[in-house]
């Protein structure tokens, strides 16, 4: 059976998970600016669990983003630290992807729409559907401004609003009718659940290929 492991470190919250002959573990934590720090012990705690050494592991997922910079750069550099090291592919997933994956876990719901407050006035956005229990993208991902987002063109049924962005809810042109959580953040168990589908797809590319996604070519806001 495939070993998978997932890392995320995109936005406040730090977390890894794995699966292993069936059996899926996790950590999870929401602990702002220390991810370089604990990602790693993370990664040893569950291995340590599941009893096997990180050479068993056939594959590396990693949230490629939207997210924080800093945050996606780290689980980038750690993800291609570790699949360098042991020559094993790796499998990028969108944050927004994971995030509505997360809301049907927990809420059961089909259609999701997910935000993350992308700073600068902005949100990341991206809408998303359930196929066969896998949550993807209907339309496009972007960033921009609060009062431009929309559901996809011909979008029908209920939609729920998942992650930070939704704290701008007095001001996002959508009204979802299941409702939000704005307090919503990625979860390495969603994650790993959406690259169990893109590994069966065959979607794994070398550590190299492994690339953040800002969808922003301005990722800093310059001093004055």
């Amino acid at each position: 059976m495939t070993t998978l492991l997932a890392l995320d470190t995109a936005t406040e919250a730090c977390s890894v998970a794995l699966l292993h002959e069936g059996r899926l573990l996790s950590r999870y934590d929401v602990i702002p600016r220390l991810h370089a720090q604990r990602l790693l012990p993370m990664v040893q705690e569950l291995l340590g669990e599941a009893g096997i050494a990180l050479s068993a592991v056939d594959a590396i997922a990693f949230g490629r983003g939207p997210g924080a910079f800093t945050g996606v750069r780290i689980a980038i550099g750690v993800v291609q630290g570790l699949a360098f090291a042991l020559q094993r592919p790796v499998l990028p997933v969108s944050n927004l992807a994971v995030l509505a994956q997360r809301a049907h876990r927990e809420r059961g719901v089909e259609q999701v729409a997910a935000a993350i407050d992308a700073r600068m006035g902005e949100v990341y956005w991206g809408c998303y559907c359930l196929e066969a229990g896998e949550m993807r993208l209907a339309g496009v991902e972007a960033v921009l401004p609060p009062e431009q987002v929309a559901l996809p063109r011909g979008a029908a049924g209920e939609w729920f609003g998942a992650g930070t962005g939704w704290a701008f809810a007095d001001r996002l042109a959508v009204r979802p009718s299941l409702g939000m959580d704005a307090s919503l953040l990625p979860h390495a168990e969603d994650l790993l659940r959406l690259a169990e589908f893109a590994w069966a797809r065959g979607e794994a590319v070398a550590a190299d290929a492994a690339q953040p996604v800002y969808l922003r070519d301005q990722v800093a806001t310059p001093k004055a």
